[in-house]
């Protein structure tokens, strides 16, 4: 999730109307905690469970709290050294330096979320989708699928599946409704988001207290022979976990976000991230080690392997209280993936805007409703794309997902840390990294790891290295004529506020 407030306004719009510095501790920790939850642990456990072949896929969440602590840092630094908002944009900027290579990777920040931010959508579409599988279970009836591929000279051969099921227009269709809901004012939208995010507090408490309830160790840890033989098959099946754990646990850094906003930032926005990321993270182990008590991980992955059957939550359920209770749970967690789909098409749509109208992107996503006064092209075409990849399974959206924003986004950032404090050693840093440089070269031999440890791990850094390698020839195309970096020197331009999942 991301969030949706004042987006696209500018420094000078900042000065003119102050925002209101009134998110403290508390409040930043529980947006954040909120922003992380979302639907990925309700999809994703069988996923992270048929990864690693058994129990032993509790490594992947431990370790991917591990990792987003470190990098948690990397964003506490940078939060409060440069506590307006703007997040990842406005960071990249001065990292790289606004006027020179900063605006080309700002660029490619927003360029790589035009089709990351309609893949996070997509998957809480899936999500929904495959949880109304529960309760018609035709919908996961393939009636078309194929494989498809394209050799590119230099990057390799781009391999990609898509199929079409019930369930996928069932994921269609949400997108279709989110996007009638928020083709409206946005002071018409606020009651709903809250009303819709209230089952995802709901559930997990649910989840949490029926399965210590009925705890069973000896299930929960039945760990397979040869578990935890370090083997390039244990490592290879690391890699796959701990890459949807990143998934799930992204949105520690919201409060970044919403710098403008927040009570005393220095303190605020590191205590928020590294306190979110401690209980987010005690949370889902919690919450995967109860399931895995009442739920067989061999049943677990199976569904995994065979990207059926995904409704864990519901089969946990049922397990325990019987069918009416798997129908109530099946429920919540549908309404948990609409408004993370809500939320999700909502946030992002203002992104693009935001920096259409910083001049950083085409003009056409800066023009607003007539009426509604809202960024309509930016909306409708995140959430055609975020149709397409509808098309697609889980697993591979959420790949892809993850393989694109590290590669253009967590990396750069995490380096760029370390050349911020060589660049600018003399600028005021509120709060800075602890063990420095250790945590961010943590972070990011982790991101490494990430990306190659996987079987076909080419797959999805092939389509990185696309998006890479056409935002980059993009940027050169508008550059030359505006004259901005490299061809000379482009005029100072405000940073926009815009935020990111």
């Amino acid at each position: 999730m991301v969030p949706t407030k004042d987006q696209g306004r500018t420094p000078n719009d900042s000065q003119q109307t102050p925002l209101i510095r009134g998110i403290g501790v508390g409040s930043a920790t529980a947006l954040n905690m909120i922003d992380m939850i979302g639907v990925g642990p309700f999809i994703t456990m069988p996923l992270i469970v048929s990864a690693m072949g058994g129990p032993q896929a509790m490594l992947g969440w431990i370790l991917g709290a591990l990792f987003a602590m470190c990098d948690g840092l990397v964003w506490a630094e940078l939060g409060a050294a440069m506590p307006g908002s703007g997040g990842s944009y406005r960071y990249l900027r001065e990292i790289y330096g606004p006027n020179r290579l900063g605006r080309l990777i700002s660029f490619l920040f927003i360029w790589q979320l035009s089709f990351s931010a309609p893949m996070s959508i997509a998957t809480g579409a899936i999500g929904l989708a495959g949880y109304a599988s529960y309760f018609w279970p035709g919908l996961e009836r393939r009636y078309a699928g194929h494989d498809w591929n394209l050799h590119v000279p230099l990057i390799g051969t781009l391999q990609m599946h898509w199929l079409v099921s019930g369930a996928t227009l069932v994921a269609i269709g949400i997108v279709l409704l989110a996007l009638a809901l928020l083709y409206r004012k946005i002071t018409t939208i606020g009651w709903l988001s809250k009303l819709l995010l209230s089952g995802v507090l709901i559930i997990v408490g649910w989840i949490i207290v029926s399965g210590l309830s009925h705890f069973d160790a000896a299930r929960a840890f039945s760990f397979p022979p040869n578990a935890f033989q370090l083997s390039s098959r244990f490592f290879l099946g690391l890699g796959s976990a701990m890459l949807i754990a990143t998934y799930d646990y992204w949105g520690y850094y919201n409060v970044c976000f919403l710098g403008d906003e927040v009570k005393d930032p220095g303190k605020t926005i590191p205590r928020a991230l590294l306190l979110s990321i401690l209980l987010v993270g005690c949370l889902y182990v919690v919450m995967n080690i109860s399931i895995l008590a009442v739920v067989p991980w061999q049943e677990m992955v199976q569904s995994g392997q065979s990207n059926h059957g995904l409704y864990v939550v519901s089969i946990f359920m049922q397990r325990i209280y019987g069918h009416w209770a798997a129908g109530l749970a099946t429920g919540l967690v549908m309404w948990t993936a609409f408004a993370s789909v809500f939320s999700l098409l909502l946030g992002y749509s203002r992104v693009p805007y935001a920096a259409a109208v910083d001049g950083n992107y085409f003009g056409a996503f800066a023009r607003v409703h007539p009426k509604y006064r809202f960024p309509y092209v930016s909306l409708l075409a995140l959430g055609s794309v975020a149709i397409l990849f509808c098309f697609f399974s889980l697993a591979d959206v959420i790949a892809a997902l993850v393989v694109i924003r590290i590669t253009l986004q967590f990396l750069v950032q995490a380096i760029g840390l370390i050349v911020l404090r060589i660049r600018r050693p003399d600028m005021p840093r509120p709060f800075r990294m602890w063990l420095y440089p250790l945590p961010a070269l943590i972070a990011s031999v982790g991101f490494v790891f990430i990306l190659i440890s996987r079987t076909d791990s080419t797959k999805e850094i092939r389509y990185a290295l696309l998006i890479l390698v056409a935002g980059v020839v993009i940027y050169m195309i508008r550059a030359w004529p505006k004259r901005e970096w490299p061809f000379g020197e482009a005029m100072p331009s405000a940073v926009s506020e815009v935020s990111t999942n």
